[in-house]
């Protein structure tokens, strides 16, 4: 068995893949393999990753005959992968040289299901740290220690699949693959499903991947309709968190997580286009209806002012439309 699988789709990512493809070969070893997954790419990326499975080192080229999104990209190299060991990168995203061995290194010196690590975020010319909130660093715990308190940053507020790497039992058991066809927020349902169900999980820092934030073709920066998608990872988020042996302690902190993305959301609703504008109001007055409504009571209570009054409102309209 190899090593490590390095699951790394692409979609109409031809100016950046170059960098991603590159920081792959700088990590390279005769027992890693990387998983190329074309989401049916229109631009000049597929021509990229057929010359990278030509080149590079464990390269695998797997294309899709139709654009299935971020989750069931993932979800195909998940399926071919090999390695005693899983990995992701992002197409425009990139690896410090030597990250993957030194991750690779921490992992099964912890003998655990899971590792995070730390992150550098990458805007324009900027670059911040940014840390698993949870520690300390290097010391196996539980991951269900690790999704509250309610009110502050957990680890399932840092949802990015690659800011880690996972043993494959945990592939084996069904806790590795992503909601097929969710556009957005598909790590979401996945990062609360990790931390219910596994049994073991470290931080380590090495921040050794660089993301790039706001980039122009990421669908966080495209007011379409595909960003919906988040209401339907956070109900996945919400019944399974009810079906848990402990919904009574871990229901408050998704309800919460849920509201502040909604209000997220509908606080900068001028980047959506109209037509979504309207079904991104419509969806989350529903959202919240569904959701329990003492604890929804309880979490607008302990929220901000203007985020607790604009959820409100939203709320109203139940009421109204009812």
């Amino acid at each position: 068995m190899l090593k490590l699988s390095v699951v790394v789709p692409f979609f109409n990512v031809q100016t950046y893949a170059p960098d991603a493809l590159k920081s792959l070969e700088v990590n390279a070893r005769d027992d890693f393999e990387f998983l190329l997954v074309d989401d049916r790419s229109t631009d000049g990326t597929p021509a990229l990753l057929e010359r990278a499975a030509r080149e590079l080192p464990g390269a695998v080229h797997l294309r899709h005959e139709r654009n299935g999104g971020l989750a069931t990209a993932r979800n195909t190299g998940l399926d071919a992968a090999r390695g005693e060991y899983i990995a992701f990168l992002d197409g425009d995203d990139w690896l410090a040289p030597g990250h993957l061995a030194r991750t690779l290194a921490a992992i099964e010196a912890l003998n655990c299901d899971f590792v995070r690590t730390d992150h550098v975020q990458c805007t324009g010319r900027t670059r911040s740290v940014q840390r698993v909130p949870y520690g300390p660093e290097s010391v196996v715990a539980d991951p269900r220690t690790a999704i509250l308190p309610v009110a502050r940053a957990t680890s399932v507020d840092y949802p990015y699949a690659w800011a880690g790497m996972y043993h494959r039992r945990l592939l084996d058991r069904g806790l590795l693959h992503f909601t097929d066809g969710l556009r957005t927020a598909e790590d979401r349902p996945w990062i609360w499903r990790l931390h219910r169900e596994a049994e073991s999980f470290a931080p380590v820092g090495l921040p050794g991947i660089f993301y790039r934030r706001g980039v122009s073709t990421s669908l966080t920066q495209i007011g379409d309709e595909r960003q919906l998608d988040f209401i339907r990872a956070f109900d996945q988020v919400l019944s399974e968190t009810a079906a848990d042996r402990e919904s009574d302690l871990l229901l408050p902190k998704a309800v919460r997580t849920y509201c502040a993305i909604i209000a997220h959301h509908v606080g900068s609703i001028e980047r959506f286009e109209p037509p979504v504008a309207r079904k991104l109001r419509s969806m989350s007055t529903a959202a919240l209806g569904r959701m329990p409504q003492q604890i929804l009571d309880r979490t607008l209570d302990s929220m901000d002012a203007d985020r607790a009054a604009l959820l409100r409102r939203l709320r109203r309209r139940t009421a109204v439309t009812a």
